[in-house]
């Protein structure tokens, strides 16, 4: 049997290990179903353009579904002094 490997960063790999755990699967599992809904449709130009398109910016950034592990919090930036508001009062 032939493999595919496919590289992912810890916030893509955290996002699909967590829905293949939901669901009781093995994350190649979910990997594959999605492989295979893809290929069912393949022949739509849409799909080629999105890959193409995929492929050019994946390098550079983390897809919407990823975990926002890498982007920056609305705290961040911020001085360590800047009171905030309790949330208990």
């Amino acid at each position: 049997m032939s493999a595919i490997k496919i590289h992912l960063e810890m916030a893509e790999i955290d996002a699909v290990e967590r829905y293949a755990k939901s669901l009781n699967v093995k994350t190649e599992d979910v990997a594959y179903a999605a492989l295979n809904r893809l290929m069912l449709i393949a022949r739509d130009p849409e799909v080629a353009k999105d890959i193409s398109e995929t492929s050019q910016w994946r390098h550079h950034n983390l897809p919407l579904w990823s975990d926002s592990a890498a982007s920056v919090h609305a705290y961040e930036g911020k001085h360590d002094a800047e009171p905030e508001p309790s949330r208990y009062v």
